[in-house]
Order: C-alpha cells, then structure tokens, then sequence
C-alpha cells in the first residue's frame, strides 16, 4: 500500500505514521534527493571537455588571473564597473559577482587538478545543474506537501522529477545555457525556484517573525540587484503561494491574502520594487540613444508576441534535440547505450520506492501545475522581449537555447510531472512507471545528443583553438619553448579572428593576467607583455 494522498486533511499528531512496512522517512529522502544527483550527470557528461566560446573564452582567463589569489577584490571590481554597464542597459549586480565567482572557482578548480580550463568551467557548470535538479525536487514538494516537508515521506512527483528535469538539460545551440554561462544562469534558476519553495514552506498559522522583516525587504531588493532571471522571483513566488494555500491547504481568503507567506511574498515586493524601478527608468533612458547591449536590451512589438507562443514550447526535448543536432544521426552509439544502462538504473529505483511514496491528490497536482505554468509563462515572456530570440524566432529556429531556457526547460519538466498526476485511471501506478520509463528514455537521448553536439562544435576552427590554448595553459612551460608556442597560438587566434579587433584585444589582456598570475611569466614576450 501507498501513503494517503496528500490532499487528505491533516490527521493529529498521534495518528501520523504511515501504515506500511519499508525504509524510513529519512531514507527515502536520501534515495530521492540521490537521484536528483546522479540523474543529469550521464546527460552532461559529454560535454564535460567541450570548448568554451563566446565571451567566456576571455573571461575565465580574465577573472582567474585577476581573482584567484584574492577573491574578495570581485566585490570592489564589480561596483566600480557598474556606471559602464549600466551605460550598456545591463546592471545584474549581485549576478556579476557571482559570474566572476564561478570562473574563478573554475579557473582554481583546472589549476589545482592539472586539467585544462574548459573541464574546470564545464564541472562548475554541472554543479549548478545539479543543484537546480535538487531544487526542482523540493520546490515540487514544497507545494504539494501539508506539513513539515522532511517529517513526512516524499511523494510519487519526487520519483518523476529528475527524469523529467535531466531531459531537459540539451546543449541546444551556442547560446542554451548549457553550453554558455552555465554556471550562471542555472544557479539563477536555482534560486528562483529555491526562494518560491522556501516561501511556500511558511506556516500560514503562525505569525511572521519580527527579525524575518528586515531580511525580507533586503532580500527583495538583493533580486532586484541579481539578473534578469532572478526577476522571475516574485511574480512565481506570488502565485505558487497562493495556489498551494488555496488548492493544498484549503485555506479561507482572510488568511489567504493576509497569513505569514502573504506577508512575507509583499515585503520581498517591497524591497524589490524601487530598486528595480530605479534601475530600469535609469536603463530605459540610456537604451533610448540605441547603444544598448541587444542581450539586455527589451524590444516590445509584433515580433514579441510573435516569439512569445514559441519560446512557451521551446523547452520541449524533441525541439531541442533537433537543435542540438541540425545534421547526423544521434541515436546510436556508446553514448546512448552507457546512458540508457546508468539512467535506467536509476529509473528502477525510483520505481520500486513508488509503493512506499505518498501520493498526490487532483488539487495538490493542480496547484503544482499552475506554478509550473506560470515559471514557463513567465520566462518565455521573458525571453520573447530580447531582440535575439525574436530573430530565433523568425529564422524558425524553434528550439533553440537562450538564457530563459534555464527556467523553462525546468519549469516545462515540472509542468509535465503535474498534468501526469492529474491523470486518473484504475492503474495510477502504472500511468506513474510509464512516466518514469518515458523520461528516462528521453533522458538518454539527451545525452547522445549532447554527445553529438559537442562533436559538430568542435569542428570549428576557433574551437579546436580554444582547445589548445587550454591545454597549452594547464601545463604552463614559462620557458622559451613553452613562449614560441603561445606566440604560435596567438599568431592563429589574431589570423582567425584578423576582422575583430575588440576580440584581440579580450584574448592579450585576458591570457596576459592568467600568465602573469600563473607564472609571473608573459603570455607571449614581446607582444603582450
């Protein structure tokens, strides 16, 4: 037998065990937060050595050399740099910091284990996606559950979760989130689903804490100094609160809109609002001249709501695969098999605890399913206001990864969990294996075609190079042969790239300081030394 189902009033105390023999509560905690681990690591692991691109070719080098014997200078070196972005219509204050953070810790990370740089950045990057499926877990539970979230078993959603989350983690272009600043934008994610799961964890029958309300307004006006990501914060925090004490809690509309999670959802508004009004009145006037970064700048028109219904469905596998793998075969391979014995594993462990999980009833699964619905909503409006996606768009590029995708492919995994617990036939068990089984597939096919992806990026010349230079770096040779094969390396990057010079410039001063830091050394004498 099963656990009740969690729509079911809350017993009293000296009633609440559950009447089925098995592991402990404890325990099946530890199973399912284990495989909200090791379930997306077989999906990334073949892009654990790909190339970075983009600005983090420079930027890892540029903040490692400048941050890693002295981390704390990213706080001062972030504040004095804010008038130039703002100038740019970008603030992400508090998001700066953290990028800088995590490319040092990646650039550490490489030096301390002799690996070239690009590994360090890509298992930074995995950590992230790691914690976001643990966080997808618990924000799920946090809004179905009654009670004191750890007192209690895990529900049968916990068993679908990281399947359905881990398919979604598609290298799908150069500028998905698993490919570019994953770090990043996926521990931004983290924390919108992480402040909304510990939001709707505050007891409506207790008073708000004096000591919570300063801490609240700083933390509303900590969003607003984040990035564009954790903006998503409040409005999702607003309406998962208000489902779950609605659908799951039954609650009256006094203590509704008036209980403790009301409270403390309002005075994260109230911390939030000035500053990010302050900021965006302050960047809309800069924007106006037209010299905003397009990556930050909001264009709002037809091709808005033209973008808008397609980046709603871009999370969905399929699309992204296609993607990922314009050309070639996917489906095949060493890959693919590795995939499918690690992850099925895994999916035959989730379905043997199903019997000992609670279950989750029709209202708990909708207020589930309105909160997905609204992070997915959200990031795809989101997304559909920058002037890249809405060229995606045009050029019919469907699947294709931008930062929104960090939340939707999450928020999309969760949405689909729900409306699977919504379904009712006379065998709920097993419409609860076929999900699992179906995920774990499409987990699999992640990973084989995160595999092919890499393999079509690194047949670009300015990836190879990248390659190189990160080999050429973690076994750093400050003598004369080890300088006449930077300067080689270097003569390449300037003949690749003979038509930026805004790209030359990024790659002496930023191999110049990782140099410096690394050996004491120029990157190549004479030149950018």
């Amino acid at each position: 037998m099963s656990a009740s189902t969690i729509d079911a009033p809350a017993a009293p105390r000296a009633g609440m065990r559950f009447v089925v023999e098995g592991p402990p509560v404890g325990t099946l905690w530890r199973r399912a937060l284990t495989r909200a681990v090791l379930v997306p690591l077989p999906v990334l692991a073949p892009l654990v050595a790909l190339a970075p691109s983009r600005d983090h070719r420079f930027n890892l080098y540029w903040h490692g050399g400048l941050f890693r014997d002295d981390p704390l200078r990213i706080v001062p070196h972030t504040v004095d740099s804010l008038p130039g972005y703002l100038r740019l219509g970008n603030f992400r204050l508090l998001g700066r910091m953290l990028e800088k953070a995590l490319d040092t810790a990646a650039y550490a990370l490489s030096e301390v284990l002799g690996l070239p740089v690009n590994v360090g950045l890509r298992l930074v990057s995995f950590v992230s996606a790691l914690v976001l499926c643990v966080v997808a877990v618990l924000l799920a539970e946090s809004v179905v559950a009654r009670g004191r979230l750890f007192r209690r078993v895990p529900s049968t959603v916990a068993a679908v979760v990281p399947f359905a989350v881990a398919a979604g983690f598609v290298a799908a272009g150069g500028s998905s989130p698993i490919v570019l600043f994953g770090g990043l934008y996926l521990a931004s994610a983290a924390l919108v689903l992480g402040v909304t799961a510990a939001l709707c964890r505050v007891d409506p029958e207790k008073p708000l804490r004096l000591w919570m309300m300063p801490l609240l307004l700083v933390g509303g006006a900590a969003l607003a100094a984040f990035n564009e990501i954790a903006y998503l914060t409040l409005p999702l925090a607003t309406v998962a609160v208000t489902a779950r004490g609605w659908l799951v809690l039954v609650l009256r509309p006094g203590r509704l809109f008036t209980g403790a999670p009301a409270q403390a959802v309002g005075l994260l508004w109230v911390g939030f609002l000035p500053v990010f009004l302050a900021v965006r009145v302050v960047i809309q006037r800069y924007c106006a001249t037209g010299n905003c970064y397009r990556g930050s700048d909001v264009q709002f028109g037809a091709a808005t709501l033209e973008a808008f219904p397609v980046r709603a469905i871009a999370w969905l596998p399929p699309l992204m695969w296609r993607a990922a793998s314009p050309r070639g075969s996917w489906l095949g391979g060493l890959v693919l098999i590795a995939a499918v014995l690690i992850i099925g594993w895994l999916a035959w462990l989730a379905v043997r605890d199903l019997p000992r999980l609670s279950q989750v009833g029709r209202r708990a699964a909708s207020a589930l399913a309105v909160t997905a619905g609204t992070l997915v909503l959200l990031g795809a409006g989101m997304g559909s206001l920058n002037a890249d996606v809405q060229q995606l768009v045009a050029s019919e590029r469907w699947g294709y990864g931008w930062r929104d995708s960090a939340v939707t492919t999450t928020a999309g995994a969760l949405l689909l969990v729900a409306l699977i617990h919504l379904v009712r036939t006379r065998s709920a068990t097993g419409v609860l294996v076929a999900a699992i089984v179906l995920c774990a597939a499409a987990a699999s096919v992640s990973a084989a075609v995160n595999k092919r992806q890499r393999d079509i990026a690194m047949t670009n010349p300015a990836a190879r190079l990248a390659d190189r230079i990160a080999v050429e770096m973690a076994d750093f040779d400050p003598g004369a042969g080890g300088a006449a094969r930077r300067c080689e390396l270097r003569a390449e990057f300037v003949k690749l790239h003979a038509g930026s010079p805004f790209s030359v410039r990024r790659f002496d001063e930023s191999l110049e300081i990782a140099s410096r830091q690394r050996a004491g050394v120029a990157f190549c004498p004479g030149v950018t030394g």
